[in-house]
């Protein structure tokens, strides 16, 4: 258990280190509502210090509470993020201090604890997985916070692989096959997977085909040009009331200007890259997009299965190329650089079917609402994943550039509302195989 320990250790640290870099502007920056869909980014901040301390020196630990008169503050339940501004959360020097008490108690409640013991939160380091993917998700939220906020020179950048797109239509193919049967969705053995994901059961679906890869900048304006935006055939009746109430025309961020198309990331102008993956859409952008093109979005079933699972073995994967830890040559995660990579980047990341960038780049939209599992369970609360089952929001797979290792996997769920746009989302298309492909 000491290499667990060491691991956990490690990420603990590495996360709070991403999230101090996120957070190290001005005051300003981090005290102001950029947007009413966010949270100040000091309100993030705090936050994942008191869920930390709530989950690990309160409920795994027994430890007396820090600071018990802060806890309605920074319940993501009783304020919404639009009235967050509101609250007398804590200031930027205040909440780093708060945070830091609270690290180093969890760190010392982590050197004691028996990662044996099979009480469910203790088990396998559960706990200290439940609050690790919990900030990397917090970071991930700030990160769209700074791209709403538009101050250039806060989010660093890097570098990516090429691309890999095929100068004839003989070289790659633009979709994969997946043929009929059965395959186990979900899983009962990943040690920190959440209760959205459990228990593992098996689903059977038709023969269908999958894009090869998420649907580029450059097909995404072909949609536009074509007047995608404006012929109600392509969208739903909610959808179009969306388009025509809000006056959307393209994915947000992007402008038109002497007949090319710009984006602003992070503050700055650039010219859209055509090799990248469309991002930020949301979920009627999504669905009318795959209409115009003859096609439809997977559903979450179809997503998974395309995904992870490893016919000839008869199991599935943990990342679509196997069990190894995510490295930079198999997927763009963890905030390599601060944008999709170029489409055919990681031919090494590709699935059993030969799908490639399903975890990383942007997440990616699925036909399905969220729902439970047959024989779900909640744990270790209801308010993680059960008060937003329903018919209110749509199933996202497979991570964005902003998401870490740590949080990704073939059966990870995300869901929002479809008419989200501010988080790094993209898709794929899919279609149902006709008799004489099968």
């Amino acid at each position: 258990m000491t290499d667990l320990k060491e691991r956990i250790a490690a990420q603990l640290t590495a996360v709070r280190d991403r999230s101090l870099a996120y957070t190290a502007a001005e005051d300003d920056l981090l005290v102001r509502q950029h947007s009413p869909l966010m949270s100040p980014l000091v309100w993030d901040l705090a936050h994942v210090g008191n869920y930390e301390e709530l989950w690990v020196l309160r409920a795994a630990a027994g430890i007396t509470p820090l600071r018990p008169e802060i806890d309605d503050i920074y319940d993501a339940f009783k304020t919404p993020r639009r009235d967050r501004p509101s609250l007398p959360f804590l200031p930027p020097a205040e909440a780093r201090d708060y945070i830091g008490g609270v690290r180093g108690r969890v760190l010392d409640v982590l050197d004691a604890v028996d990662l044996a013991d099979p009480s469910p939160l203790r088990r396998d380091g559960f706990v200290f997985g439940l609050v690790i993917q919990h900030e990397h998700q917090h970071d991930e939220t700030m990160l769209a916070t700074l791209q709403l906020a538009g101050r250039p020179g806060v989010v660093r950048d890097g570098d990516l692989p090429l691309g890999r797109l095929p100068e004839g239509p003989e070289e790659v193919p633009e979709e994969v096959y997946v043929p009929a049967g059965e395959f186990l969705m979900g899983t009962d053995s990943l040690p920190w997977a959440y209760d959205n994901e459990r228990p593992a059961h098996r689903v059977d679906l038709p023969a269908y085909w999958i894009d090869r890869l998420p649907v580029g900048n450059a097909a995404y304006a072909a949609f536009i040009e074509d007047g995608g935006y404006h012929d109600a055939r392509w969208w739903t009746p909610e959808g179009w009331r969306w388009r025509q109430e809000n006056g959307v025309f393209a994915p947000l961020f992007w402008t038109r200007e002497g007949g090319t198309w710009w984006r602003t990331r992070f503050g700055r102008p650039e010219p859209v890259p055509m090799d990248e993956p469309v991002q930020h859409v949301c979920w009627y952008e999504a669905d009318a997009y795959a209409r115009w093109a003859g096609k439809r979005l997977p559903t979450e079933a179809e997503w998974e299965k395309a995904c992870g699972w490893d016919a000839a073995a008869g199991r599935a994967r943990t990342y679509p190329w196997g069990e190894q830890d995510p490295t930079p040559e198999l997927a763009n995660l963890g905030h390599r650089a601060a944008r999709p990579a170029p489409l055919g980047a990681y031919p090494g990341g590709a699935s059993p079917y030969g799908a490639e960038q399903m975890v990383g780049d942007v997440w990616e939209w699925t036909a399905t609402w969220f729902d439970g599992y047959p024989g779900f369970r909640a744990f270790p609360y209801r308010e993680y994943s059960e008060v937003f089952f329903g018919r209110e929001y749509r199933v996202l797979r497979g991570g964005s550039w902003a998401a870490d290792p740590a949080a990704v996997r073939t059966t990870f769920r995300n869901w929002d509302y479809p008419i989200r746009r501010q988080i790094f989302t993209g898709f794929r298309c899919a279609r149902t195989a006709t008799p004489e492909e099968r």
